[in-house]
């Protein structure tokens, strides 16, 4: 096999046009049957595999700095890198299922976060240039779905400004970011991607002046000279040029030979050039081209014959909100949902389905949903917006100016909070209830199970003075955990005997962690220390029944699936504090680094987030209360 012959990218000057094709089928093969084992994205690395090989003949990284936004589309840059065992893709040890510095000089950007990518390439051109490296390039490939974002077009704007700073922006353009791209400029590539009058025009010109004698020659020259009206007229590409960006294409993104050339000259110019590429998703494997919901853009294991998942998925957090936000539709007519080119993933399909027009899918822009959700609450209705908790990030200054300064009714539905495990570092869940504490006014709950779940987004749509936020965890929803009673606004897990004048431990469990925090619990009891369970449903703010609770408690310990810096312990203890309540206070949660991709299992156990773990810490701190030891017991998950 030729791929097992590419050690590094200088390995396919080697090669002919034919073993390139050749090489470019071995590959597509190599993902279908590696990525059908582990899961991972497959459609986007399916769609570039020409393209890759053409930037790395063409660009002789890591010298020149070959940067993709997103990382979806790395596996291909990966195998061409010298990592061809992805027998642990996304797995602890294993390969990342994005770039990653750890494991290649070969790899610039691994944040995995979209629209970022013209940022960083306009910064190392501008280092190119101060320093004087002139034999150094850079070169940024960003989806079409990626430049509907913000941060690109103000990357696009500062880029245009040097005329004169080379820099490449490979446009790969296959018309999606996980479902089909959306918006005005979206609506612009598609006439770019679909007009070649232009070029068909100027190639039959050629054609027959060139038969001309003697004035043939110098009119073709005259019309070649007024290729700018030209292109305007026939083909709109006038919109990159006109930002003063050189415009190539549009290119076949599967045909090596013709993306090398349009590269070539790309890299030769003396500033920047956008070379706009036409790729399929999930091009060569026919079940991924003829997915309608995201051309295989991620994926669990599934089987490669059929293309069908190997395990049933069981019932996720994500379909629970999917489900009732249909039946809130069917209820309100005042309700819509509000996605950031994320239909699918975040569970809004169905309430698109049957109520195509109350859905807005803006594109990676989430700074925008936020603000148009403040918008459409001025306006009368109530809006849902669903996102991933990591990408809540991004849109913090909204949150906090449009719509908690103007105190307006709108919904936040944060996926995928706390540890999502195998994608990374980027993608854990882990800020949001602590970024989220500063801001006035806003009400964040954190359901236990999918009963609470439905519940808590019934009774955050029904705010319209303020911001109110739903956070759940990635993957299959737990059993049902019942109340055995209630606490002003807090349920009460479990509760110590009557007998039991003072409980040794109040445990404040927050949101997923409540099996645990009763295991611990059931822990606590072997060793004879008596324990409170409450989940407070809604923490932030605090509850004010919680104070006087922790005051009858020789202890109070809170467990969250949050960064502890700033999160739900740091509030309650602040609580507390205000309270004049002085009783120990331990709070277990994540520790404020960037965790590696591995299981979430594996990722709770490597932080100390288990029950045995936070049991054999509480069990110590109250032995220290009763005198039982002299020092202090082993510190909190730091």
């Amino acid at each position: 096999m030729l791929l097992t012959r590419i050690k590094g990218p200088r390995d396919l000057d080697r090669l002919s046009q034919e073993e390139l094709d050749q090489l470019a089928a071995e590959i597509r093969s190599f993902l279908v049957d590696a990525v059908s084992k582990t899961g991972g994205h497959l459609g986007p690395n399916l769609g570039v595999v020409e393209l890759t090989i053409a930037l790395h003949r063409v660009f002789d990284s890591p010298k020149d700095k070959v940067l993709f936004d997103t990382g979806h589309q790395a596996y291909v840059h990966k195998l061409l890198t010298g990592r061809q065992d992805f027998a642990g893709l996304r797995s602890k040890g294993g390969l990342s299922g994005y770039p990653s510095r750890a494991e290649s000089d070969h790899d610039v950007i691994e944040n995995s976060h979209a629209s970022t990518v013209l940022g960083w390439a306009d910064g190392l051109a501008k280092a190119n240039e101060v320093l004087g490296r002139e034999d150094h390039h850079v070169a940024a490939v960003i989806g079409d779905g990626a430049l509907t974002g913000g941060m690109a077009w103000e990357a696009l704007n500062n880029i245009a400004a040097a005329k004169d700073r080379p820099l490449v922006i490979v446009v790969n353009d296959n018309e999606r970011s996980y479902g089909p791209t959306i918006g005005g400029l979206a609506n612009h590539l598609a006439t770019l991607r679909t007009t070649d009058g232009y070029e068909r025009f100027l190639a039959r010109g050629k054609e027959l002046l060139e038969r001309t004698p003697v004035v043939g020659k110098p009119l073709f020259e005259t019309l070649h000279g007024a290729k700018k009206g030209l292109k305007d007229f026939i083909a709109p590409q006038g919109m990159f040029e006109d930002l003063g960006l050189k415009y190539i294409g549009p290119i076949d993104g599967h045909d090596i030979e013709a993306l090398e050339s349009a590269l070539t000259r790309a890299k030769r110019f003396s500033g920047p050039v956008i070379v706009h590429c036409l790729t399929q998703k999930g091009r060569g494997y026919t079940h991924a081209e003829q997915d309608e919901a995201d051309r295989f853009h991620g994926i669990g294991p599934i089987h490669p014959d059929t293309g069908l998942p190997v395990k049933t998925a069981a019932a996720s957090w994500t379909s629970v909100f999917a489900d009732e936000m249909v039946k809130l539709g069917h209820e309100r007519a005042d309700i819509v949902g509000i996605t950031a080119a994320m239909l699918h993933p975040v569970g809004l399909k169905k309430f698109a389905d049957t109520f195509p027009d109350r859905i807005y899918d803006v594109g990676i822009a989430e700074q925008h949903a936020a603000t148009s959700a403040a918008g459409l609450a001025t306006g009368g209705v109530h809006p849902v917006f669903a996102v991933y908790a990591t990408f809540l990030n991004r849109a913090f200054d909204q949150v906090l100016m449009d719509v908690a300064l103007h105190k307006c009714g709108v919904t936040f539905v944060l996926d995928r909070a706390g540890v999502t495990g195998d994608d990374g570092a980027s993608h854990n869940g882990m800020w949001d209830m602590s970024i989220l504490q500063v801001v006035p006014g806003l009400r964040l709950a954190a359901p236990r199970d999918a009963e609470q779940l439905r519940a808590q987004l019934r009774e955050a749509v029904e705010v319209k003075d303020a911001p109110t936020v739903v956070r759940y965890s990635k993957g299959v929803v737990g059993p049902a955990v019942p109340a055995v009673g209630k606490i002003g606004g807090m349920d009460v897990l479990r509760a110590p005997g009557a007998d039991v004048a003072r409980p040794d431990v109040l445990l404040v469990s927050v949101g997923a962690l409540a099996p645990m925090c009763l295991e611990i619990a059931d822990l606590l009891d072997k060793q004879g220390i008596s324990t409170t369970v409450v989940d407070p449903r809604w923490v932030k703010p605090v509850d004010e029944a919680l104070a006087p609770l922790a005051e009858r408690h020789r202890v109070v310990v809170t467990v969250e699936d949050n960064g502890r810096t700033g999160g739900v312990g740091s509030a309650v203890a602040q609580a507390l504090r205000d309270a004049g309540v002085d009783v120990p206070l331990r709070d277990f949660g994540i520790p404020q680094r960037f965790l590696d991709h591995a299981l979430r299992k594996e990722i709770m156990a490597e932080i100390g987030l288990t029950a045995p773990d936070i049991a054999r810490q509480v069990t110590g701190l109250v032995a220290k209360l009763d005198g039982r030891y002299d020092s202090e017991p082993a510190a909190a998950v730091d």
